[in-house]
């Protein structure tokens, strides 16, 4: 089953167990795959909380809300390559709101999960002696001090960025702890935005199925018809968003085509031209057949006799309008002396008044 699809991106999926586990101690083990670009990234949860359904849904450890349970988180959290870590909750935290979601992990461990090639084996045992987690047969963490209820659900989600992994989903089987017989899983509902594509439904085998491994052969097989179907889907989009790009381009050209000229518009221009072409020709030819010299040579006469009449009224002309513009001397010379009169005659009325007036003495 495939969560999340190589392409596109910013998808998430997820798939929840339709019972509650009645067991108080168990055995999960999951298989899964991730695979992607070199800058691909996503994480994927194995969740085993109470009403997981409704309360968490396709949420991932970052956008999950106040939930009870347990929460085993696969991503390349700090840029390690890779983190199996865990994380508990008993409803009073709210993760989505929380200023650092991953301080609060107790236990974790590094694992490259990236672009194996194979798929990856993860066991998650709650027993007596507490909460033990193995990746690949190799200890993961563990802790003396959870203990874990039971009446929970367990659930699978996945959420990828622009630039995912394709997170596929091979096995989840849960096995009794106590008595050693093995249980397998309860069925697990489909759900979510995202339909899953590929495997179809997660194996639900009889425990004595179960006890034997595998054949390589078919396992490669498998793996192989994986890969085709993830390869199929992402032609399948390719092709689809070619044929968009096609009809675009079809409908940019007809817009075009009628922006252009019509087929009888362009004929009538043609014709247009050749006229014109025709009557140029025509012109010239009567150019090359007559003798115009003479002409010329009239119209040369009639120019320069117009010249010289024009030049000799326009030299009389700025004559008169010269002299008939300039002022007269002697009237000019006339009031300067009647102003100087003037000056003289006034000033001598002023020293006879000065000269008659009583003398004060102190």
């Amino acid at each position: 089953m495939i969560l999340t699809p190589p392409y596109p991106g910013n998808t998430r999926g997820f798939a929840w167990s339709q019972t509650p586990v009645s067991q108080q101690w168990w055995d999960a083990e999951f298989q899964f795959r991730a695979s992607g670009s070199e800058r691909g990234g996503g994480n994927l949860q194995i969740w085993y909380a109470k009403d997981g359904q409704s309360k968490i849904g396709s949420s991932s450890i970052y956008t999950v809300g106040q939930f009870d349970g347990l929460a085993i988180v696969i991503d390349t959290h700090g840029g390690r390559g890779g983190s199996v870590r865990g994380f508990l909750n008993d409803g009073t935290t709210d993760y989505k709101s929380h200023k650092s979601v991953d301080s609060l992990a107790f236990g974790h461990c590094s694992y490259a999960y990236r672009n194996l090639g194979r798929p990856s084996v993860l066991h998650v045992k709650h027993t007596t002696s507490g909460l033990q987690v193995t990746v690949d047969d190799k200890l993961c963490f563990s802790t003396n001090k959870v203990v874990l209820p039971s009446g929970n659900n367990f659930g699978v989600t996945a959420a990828t960025p622009e630039n995912p992994d394709s997170f596929e989903v091979f096995k989840f089987v849960l096995q009794s702890s106590s008595s050693g017989s093995s249980k397998s899983a309860p069925p697990v509902q489909e759900r979510g935005n995202q339909k899953p594509v590929g495997l179809g439904k997660p194996q639900q085998q009889p425990a004595r199925a179960e006890t034997k491994s595998p054949n390589l052969i078919d396992q490669q097989f498998a793996d192989l018809g994986a890969r085709l179907q993830l390869l199929n889907h992402a032609t399948s989009n390719i092709i689809r968003e070619i044929g968009m790009i096609n009809t675009k381009s079809d409908k940019r050209h007809t817009e075009l085509t009628q922006q252009l000229a019509s087929k009888s518009e362009l004929s009538s221009l043609d014709v247009r031209l050749q006229r014109i072409e025709q009557a140029l020709q025509n012109i010239q030819r009567d150019l090359e057949g007559k003798d115009y010299r003479d002409q010329f040579n009239k119209l040369q006469d009639i120019l320069r006799s117009s010249h010289v009449t024009l030049t000799n009224s326009l030299q009389g002309h700025l004559l008169n309008v010269v002299t008939a513009s300039s002022p007269r001397m002697g009237f000019f010379i006339c009031l300067i002396i009647a102003f100087q009169v003037f000056l003289a005659v006034s000033y001598i009325i002023y020293k006879r008044r000065r000269a008659n007036m009583p003398k004060k003495f102190l």
